[in-house]
């Protein structure tokens, strides 16, 4: 029967590494319970601003033409 001689330090390090591979975080990715809702409350307001030629302005004020 053989026996390994392994230093301590060797030993001590592959400890270590088997700990911290023991330990590592994990990362689940889940779909939330609820759906996701999104209120917006938006308030759109519009100025439209004609200028009009002043015997354009005449034309239409005329109540014959229409």
């Amino acid at each position: 029967m053989k026996i390994f001689n392994i230093p301590k330090t060797t030993l001590s390090i592959l400890l270590a590494t088997y700990a911290l591979v023991g330990c590592s975080p994990t990362v689940k990715i889940e779909p939330p319970d609820k759906p996701i809702v999104i209120n917006l409350n938006v308030k759109i307001e519009h100025e439209i601003k004609i200028k009009v030629d002043k015997e354009l302005d005449e034309l239409l004020a005329d109540d014959e033409l229409f």
